[in-house]
């Protein structure tokens, strides 16, 4: 299943989603304004418009190694994230913010 994200400057989204996220580009429309990004089993896309909320678009979640190390990288570059989330002896999870405030969860398996 792919989430979809519109975002307000396509360019600046496919940055923050390659360069931080680590995502790699799949597909690009450019006549059309959108992208389609993997990284592992997550798959988003990426199309120029006004940015939706959460109930229109879904939320993508990335399986991570260290969900803490994340928080404290992205953090330190600039990336508006929230508070780590432990499930007892489950998983961790984080939410992280594009640049249009799209919501993405990161997600470490600790069980």
């Amino acid at each position: 299943m792919r989430v979809w994200y519109r975002v307000s400057n396509l360019g600046l989204a496919r940055a923050f989603y390659t360069d931080l996220l680590g995502f790699t580009e799949t597909f690009v429309a450019d006549e059309s304004a959108w992208v389609a990004l993997d990284r592992d089993k997550s798959e988003i896309a990426l199309a120029e418009g006004e940015p939706q909320s959460e109930d229109e678009s879904g939320v993508a979640t990335v399986d991570v190694e260290d969900v803490k190390a994340e928080r404290e990288r992205l953090e330190g570059s600039g990336v508006r994230v929230g508070t780590v989330l432990e499930l007892h002896g489950a998983m961790r999870l984080l939410d992280v913010y594009d640049p249009d405030g799209n919501r993405i969860q990161l997600a470490e398996d600790v069980s």
